[in-house]
This record gives structure tokens, C-alpha cells and sequence, in this order.
């Protein structure tokens, strides 16, 4: 049903790019609405998994995404006081046919913005959504200049605090976590190994990797904190506080927070997973709303998956506009096929939080159960998200 159809999406993020590649494949006509005046990224690294790596190869993107990328070789579980080696996984031993990547976010958006125009997405950007009205003869979307645009199906790829969402779902209600992040990008040392690092200790860890063919390395730095902090990427905060807040961590941390000059501060907020993620029109079933990404289910960072639960959503949703006879059968069945397992990955990354910031005696404890089954069993501990990692939502469509 998607041949000369006019699909409007909102947001041009990984989300949208991928949802809009995917739909003009199939032979949608696509429309990204992008609030700024340009796309880009703010931001640092991100890590492709194979799930989501599976979703880049079906749009035609696996060589752009191992020539923009870092093939993972493994992940390094770290005492962040002592640096000792608590557990290892392997990657390239125990996973050798499966793609991890560690890429530039703004090297992703940028290699799915590409993909997109080359299938004739038109991009329009300084178009700021204020709100969507759902009515009878179809969704009506409000832009911050006042105008008022009717499209066929509107997409909402707009992130955490998605309009779209809020005309489906009412007002979210997120709390925050007690939780901050910190996040920056400093140059690698020479010979950068591909792995990456979780550094953990009482209340806080830290996670590195190298970016840009190792010239470059990314930095995520998280901290229990009671104080409430705002829920942005785009907070400034002085290195400093960075520095202090993980003085007590080995001297290979240390030496790459000497390097920070600019860092990034954000609020860690839980918010629910959308109860409903499509509408269609009472008076004109073809017209109607869906979202995905972040829109839907925002997740915390924990396990790297916002990046590629976003892919797998765009292969999902395109693959069923394009394959059933309605719009009400194909967004009740994306919802179907995402929602659960949306659900159980977000509700993982909330745990692997409360397992990274263990304080004694736990922390020696489980510290000494993961080392003894790194040395035993080493594919254990990669077997635990093979949940994650080995689903292929591209696989037979």
C-alpha cells in the first residue's frame, strides 16, 4: 500500500532518516520536517549492535557503516578504583559473524541522510512542530511560523519530547533518576585497542570506545546524584566537576579526563513506554499517525540500544505499511510486534544502572561472581543478551 503514497515524517534524527529510506524504498513518497536549520548532531558515540547493524545492511548500508565505523573486538568490565579486569566479552572470538560497531553519532545521521536523498526524501528544514490535533478527517499538524499542514500519514521520529506522542498519549509524566550523565570526546592515544571499557565503581561508572578510525574517543560518565538536573543535551558543565566526580577512579580514567575541555551534562529521566503508538482518522481510515524511537520508548543508556531499537522500528514499521491492506491492520501490527520487546529491553537497561553502581559488600561480591565466570564460561555473559544482539527483525521481509 505504500506505492506514490505521501508520508510526512518528523524529525530528522536516526529514527526518521531510517524510517524514510525504508518507506521510499518501498515506494513511498517522504517528507522529513527537521526543526533546525540544518541536521546535525551534538552529541559523541554510539554503538551498533547486531541487531542494529542487520537493519543498516537491509537498507543498503553495511559498507558505509564499517567504513564510518570501529569494529568492536570486545567489552572490558573494569574496578574503577583498580582498574583490574573483572569480566571480558570476547566479540570477535565468541561472536566472529556478527557486526559491532562504535560510530560517531553524527557520522550515522549523516550516512542516513545521504541514503535518504539518494532515494528522493525531500528534506524541509526550520519547520518546529508546536502540536498535532487529531481529527476526524485526519491529523493536523501545527508549525511554531503558524501554519497548519495536512499530511496523509505524519511519522513521529521527534524524540523524547514528541508532540506526536503527546497528541496520542496526553502529557508524559517522567521522573528523574538520580542520575547524571556526562558525555565528551577527547583524542585517542595512539594504537586505540577497539574495545569498549566499562569502568565501574560505588555510584558511578564510566564507559569508553574509540571513534573515527581510533583518532577519537568517546566518553560517557554517569553519577547518582540527588540534585535535579535539567533533561538536555545541550547543557554545558565545567570538566572539572567531571574530573571530581571520578577522582577516585584509576589513573587510565584520569588521564583521559585531563583531556576534556568541553563536556555535555544531562538529567537521566525515566519515561513511560507509550501506551498507544498509531491513529487513524474515524472519518478517512487512511489517514493517520504513528511514532517510533524515542517517541515511543525512551530508554536509558545502559545498554546501548536507544540507537538501534530506533533502526529496527523503522524496518518494522515500513515493512508493515508495505505489507498490509489497511492502516489500521499496519499500525496495530508494528505496535504488536514492538511494544514487547521495546519493553523488556528498556527494563534491562534499567537494571544494568543498579549493577554497574554496586557499593560494598555487594559489589565484591557479584565483582568475584563475574570474574569467576569470565575465567570458566566467558560465552555466559554474552549468552545473557543474545535476547538483544541476535534478533533480526529484517530476516524473511
Amino acid at each position: 500500500m505504500l506505492i506514490g503514497q505521501d508520508i510526512t515524517v518528523l524529525g530528522a534524527g536516526i529514527a526518521g532518516l531510517a524510517v524514510a529510506r525504508a518507506l521510499a524504498l518501498r515506494g513511498a513518497r517522504v517528507t522529513v520536517l527537521e526543526q533546525a536549520e540544518a541536521v546535525r548532531e551534538i552529541g559523541a558515540g554510539l554503538q551498533v549492535t547486531p541487531n542494529g547493524a542487520a537493519v543498516l545492511e537491509a537498507l543498503g548500508l553495511g559498507h558505509a557503516l564499517r567504513a564510518a565505523g570501529v569494529a568492536s573486538q570486545a567489552v572490558e568490565l573494569r574496578d574503577g578504583p583498580s582498574e583490574s579486569l573483572v569480566a571480558q566479552l570476547d566479540l570477535a572470538r565468541l561472536r566472529p559473524g556478527q557486526s559491532w560497531n562504535f560510530v560517531h553519532r553524527a557520522d550515522l545521521v549523516a550516512m542516513l541522510l545521504e541514503a535518504a536523498r539518494e532515494v528522493g526524501v525531500e528534506l524541509r528544514l526550520l519547520q518546529r512542530a508546536a502540536r498535532v490535533d487529531l481529527t476526524d478527517e485526519g491529523p493536523v499538524l501545527h508549525t511554531t511560523q503558524g501554519a497548519e499542514l495536512r499530511p496523509g500519514l505524519l511519522i513521529g521520529a521527534d524524540g523524547l519530547h514528541s508532540v506526536v506522542r503527546t497528541a496520542l498519549n496526553g502529557a508524559a509524566s517522567p521522573f528523574f533518576t538520580k542520575q547524571v550523565a556526562w558525555r565528551a570526546v577527547i583524542p585517542a592515544e595512539p594504537e586505540a585497542r577497539p574495545v569498549a571499557e566499562v569502568h565501574m565503581g560505588p555510584g558511578r561508572h564510566l564507559v569508553s570506545y574509540p571513534l573515527r578510525g581510533g583518532t577519537l574517543r568517546n566518553i560517557v560518565a554517569i553519577e547518582e546524584r540527588t540534585a535535579w538536573v535539567e533533561e538536555s543535551w545541550s547543557l554545558r558543565d565545567d570538566a572539572m566537576e567531571l574530573r571530581l566526580a571520578f577522582d577516585s577512579f584509576g589513573p587510565r580514567v584520569r588521564d583521559w579526563l585531563e583531556l576534556v575541555d568541553d563536556c555535555w551534562l544531562w538529567g537521566l529521566f525515566r519515561h513511560p513506554i507509550a501506551r498507544r503508538w498509531g491513529w487513524t482518522a474515524p472519518a478517512a481510515p487512511s489517514l493517520g499517525v504513528a511514532m517510533l524511537g524515542d517517541a515511543a520508548h525512551p530508554t536509558l543508556p545502559f545498554l546501548a540500544q536507544g540507537a538501534n531499537m530506533a533502526l529496527e522500528d523503522a524496518w518494522v514499521l515500513a515493512q508493515a505499511l508495505a505489507t498490509h491492506d489497511s492502516l489500521p491492520a499496519a499500525l496495530a501490527a508494528f505496535q504488536c510486534a514492538r511494544a514487547g520487546r521495546t519493553a523488556r529491553i528498556v527494563a534491562a537497561a534499567n537494571a544494568n544502572a543498579r549493577n554497574y553502581h554496586l557499593r560494598s559488600p555487594l559489589r565484591e561480591v557479584a565483582h568475584l561472581g563475574l570474574r569467576t565466570v569470565s575465567a570458566l564460561a566467558p560465552g555466559q555473559l554474552l549468552k545473557r543478551y543474545d535476547w538483544i544482539h541476535g534478533v533480526n527483525v529484517t530476516a524473511g521481509g
